[in-house]
């Protein structure tokens, strides 16, 4: 019996945005999260970035795989937005990605605080 595996960027990349509140737009993702499909996420991100939002809360609910291109664009995320005081919230990410992001370190480096933070200025002063 040959195994029916799931191929990678089997099902296409899904890209929505929720600007309900502007301070903390939502974009929803949802497929394959891969190298062939990752530049229009990334793309967005930037433009959400651009605008200089408070924070951006990348909702994963519906992702079905993510590779190493995927992973790369959460982090292009979190570097651009310490860079202009955007915080990078991650939401309903399921469990696969959990325990991607712990593998890789990714968990703590979201977790690190914005500069200028309260937690921030108080570590400094302390």
């Amino acid at each position: 019996m040959v195994s029916q595996r799931r191929k990678p960027e089997a099902t296409p990349l899904s890209i929505s945005v929720d600007r309900t509140d502007p301070d903390a737009p939502v974009v929803r993702i949802g497929g394959d999260l891969a190298f062939t499909t990752a530049a229009p996420l990334r793309a967005e991100v930037d433009r959400l970035l651009a605008e200089t939002p408070p924070a951006i809360v990348l909702d994963f609910a519906d992702l079905l795989f993510i590779d190493s291109t995927g992973l790369s664009v959460i982090v292009h995320a979190w570097r651009e937005g310490q860079q202009g005081g955007t915080a990078i919230r991650l939401r309903a990410t399921p469990r696969f990605l959990e325990t991607i992001l712990d593998m890789t370190g990714v968990t703590g480096l979201l977790a690190r605080p914005q500069p200028g933070d309260r937690a921030d200025r108080s570590a400094a002063s302390a």
